[in-house]
């Protein structure tokens, strides 16, 4: 994501090595312990969003707010969060709602020991346990802001070397309780990924118990899709489950207001306001 962890030269060559309607019940694909629970109408939105390190003001997000993009993530919380967010309350969240846009939650967890993102990495032998106790963390921040049960939230995990077997089931052991915990809280899961590496890692794991239902991919391809480049199976993240960064550090001016952004496809869950 622009700017967050790494510079954009930084994550270039970090991925390279590394190799709004409602509906309900779509993105399920994979989330096994949602069975048993009773689920908020999941709220999808397709269309354009964007990203950007820092949540904008509530009069830049107003300014914005001139139909080309319809919904924006902001980074609520983690250990690798790697910029402040004094904009980003739970009076912003109704007040940006309020003006029509719709939110896409992002949470900058642990990563892997074998990847260079993050300063806070994922132990083999703690990875269950930090990965609980993270997604604890991550519903009482998406909470406290307004963003309600059955809104996603979307794990960010970046590059990593999916060759290196112990690191990348340590990511996964930890990806599956983070996963599995958001369920028990009535959170849906999301992820962040590379397609050459994090996201890789997702789509193609044989075992899909407790792994996310809803996959952001990032492929810099400047392609506003999410089927034309898919990278997976045809028959993975169908109905509404899936979105793509498909731009980085895009320097635009809207409504008067200049702000850096990734620009991302979107057809998945946005959070529950309001």
């Amino acid at each position: 994501m622009s700017g967050h962890r790494q510079s954009k030269k930084r994550r270039y060559i970090t991925w390279g090595v590394a190799g709004a309607a409602v509906v309900a019940g779509a993105g399920v694909a994979a989330q096994t312990s949602m069975a048993a629970t009773t689920w908020p109408a999941q709220k999808t939105f397709t269309g354009r969003a964007f990203d950007t390190c820092t949540a904008p003001s509530v009069a830049a997000m107003k300014a914005w707010n001139t139909g080309f993009y319809g919904a924006a993530a902001v980074y609520i919380g983690g250990k690798n969060r790697g910029c402040n967010q004094p904009n980003l309350t739970a009076s912003w969240v109704k007040s940006v709602s309020a003006a029509g846009w719709k939110l896409i939650p992002l949470y900058v967890g642990s990563q892997p020991s074998c990847g260079s993102g993050g300063s806070v990495k994922i132990s083999a032998t703690t990875a269950a346990s930090v990965g609980k106790s993270e997604a604890d963390d991550a519903v009482s921040k998406a909470a406290a802001l307004g963003m309600k049960a059955g809104s996603p939230i979307y794990l960010d995990m970046e590059a990593y070397d999916t060759t290196n077997t112990a690191c990348n089931n340590a990511v996964l052991t930890y990806v599956r309780a983070f996963d599995k915990e958001l369920r028990v809280k009535t959170y849906r899961a999301g992820y962040y990924g590379f397609t050459s590496s994090s996201a890789k890692a997702i789509a193609n794991a044989t075992d899909k118990t407790d792994l996310p239902g809803n996959l952001w991919y990032a492929l810099w391809d400047k392609k506003n899709t999410t089927t034309t480049d898919w990278p997976f199976g045809a028959s993975q993240f169908t109905g509404h489950s899936r979105a793509h960064q498909y731009m980085v550090n895009s320097k635009e001016t809207r409504g008067g207001v200049t702000i850096t952004v990734d620009r991302d496809a979107w057809d998945a869950p946005v959070a529950i306001t309001g």
